[in-house]
């Protein structure tokens, strides 16, 4: 059951499943199994997110409202407040970044291009290679002046001012493929943002250029998947690093770096689908990132083994690129540049669509993120997620779902 710090009882678990899997079962939802998961997992975030920012003396009938908002708004309002409750979490995050590693003349709210700049060429990186990048961009790319601190020290300092940071460790799950585990050092609430999940993002339109593709995850255990198709590879990120570095994009395609392409029928029709985008030149602007970021380690997270609960929960983020003061601490690169090419999925295969919102509105340019958020109260252990594995592939053996109708759902 989940454990939630409330005053007033969130649906356990137990209720949530009896619910969508009797949903799942009607005519009307039957078709829809996926769409229908996506709903209950952005109802658990808008509990456990809103939650958090009432904060733990919030009074009964403002917890009440919450429960009662749940069971009443549309999924769209449920969508936007969770991503503006999100926000406001790493906002608050990325000025305790500013705090602890910008010179102490500087504050959040100065743009960070003012102030004094190191000029560095930028070095092949692990990142760098994975988006194909071959030349630098921009050979200058000025980078703020920072405190030099190591990633170590800047993660003890994080955890003094918002009560908790991460580090890794050897897990705690018996089995030789869990290695290390990410563990939270500190507390935090039911629907924290513990991690995000770092590395470079594939929408739907640029799949085939992920390092190994077709057989993308034969040796990656790094990728995960949004529910609108959007793939986050974190291998290239690793641990982080001891500096703020620039970090390029491609400046032309390369498909399938280092592999000659497939010819099965399947990458036949995606070569013919994406034709029109080949040989286009790729956005050329630098991206500068803070390696010494502490939540940067999602991908670190273990599944639950048997007789474990996951205490952490997938969720959504995009976050707006015209936050610049805020773009160093979100540890993601976009392949492709951020003129995003958008998709709409029918079936299992993906098209090009529109670029404007179902309002009508364009929108404004994002980054399709993804960030853990803590389903309880976490103190002094280790962060287990459900990695939710397709059940019409053959599994791990070291995977025990969760839940298997989750799982079906999810990949349906």
């Amino acid at each position: 059951m989940i454990q939630c710090n409330m005053h007033g009882a969130p649906h356990s678990r137990e209720q949530n499943d009896t619910f969508v899997g009797k949903l799942a079962k009607s005519p009307t939802f039957a078709k829809e199994p996926r769409q229908l998961q996506f709903e209950a997992d952005i109802n658990r975030l808008f509990l456990y997110t809103s939650y958090n920012r009432v904060g733990k003396d919030a009074e009964e009938a403002d917890v009440e409202e919450i429960i009662n908002m749940a069971s009443k708004a549309e999924l769209a309002d449920q969508e936007r407040q969770v991503q503006e409750n999100i926000h406001t979490q790493i906002t608050n995050f990325c000025t305790s970044m500013d705090e602890i590693l910008l010179p102490d003349s500087k504050s959040h709210d100065e743009p960070l291009g003012s102030s004094q700049k190191t000029d560095t060429t930028p070095r092949r990186s692990g990142l760098s290679l994975a988006i194909g990048r071959t030349t630098p961009a921009n050979k200058n790319l000025d980078v703020p002046e920072t405190k030099q601190l190591t990633f170590t020290e800047a993660s003890q300092r994080l955890k003094d001012l918002m009560g908790y940071t991460l580090e890794l460790k050897p897990s705690q799950i018996q089995h030789e493929q869990a290695g290390q585990g990410l563990f939270i050092d500190g507390e935090a609430d039911v629907g924290s943002v513990i991690a995000l999940y770092p590395g470079v993002i594939y929408s739907p339109a640029y799949y085939r250029y992920i390092p190994g593709y077709p057989r993308v995850d034969a040796r990656n255990p790094y990728l995960i998947t949004r529910y609108d198709g959007t793939v986050i590879n974190a291998q290239p990120w690793g641990t982080g690093g001891d500096t703020r570095e620039p970090w390029g994009q491609p400046s032309v395609y390369r498909s399938n770096p280092g592999q000659p392409p497939s010819e099965t029928g399947s990458d036949r029709v995606w070569k013919m689908l994406s034709k029109p985008l080949e040989g286009s030149r790729l956005a050329s602007n630098g991206e500068i990132l803070e390696r010494r970021n502490p939540l940067a380690l999602a991908h670190f997270a273990n599944h639950p083994a048997t007789g474990m609960e996951p205490n952490v929960m997938v969720c959504p983020y995009d976050f707006p690129l015209n936050e610049k003061d805020m773009r160093a601490y979100i540890p993601n690169i976009i392949f492709g540049g951020i003129e995003e090419v958008k998709m709409k999925r029918f079936g299992s295969f993906w098209f090009k669509s529109g670029g404007v919102s179902s309002d009508g509105q364009t929108e404004g340019p994002i980054m399709k993120s993804l960030a853990l958020v803590a389903t309880r109260l976490l103190r002094n252990e280790e962060v287990y997620l459900n990695y939710r594995l397709s059940n019409s592939k053959r599994r791990p053996s070291w995977y025990t779902p969760v839940d298997e109708e989750e799982d079906r759902r999810r990949w349906s």
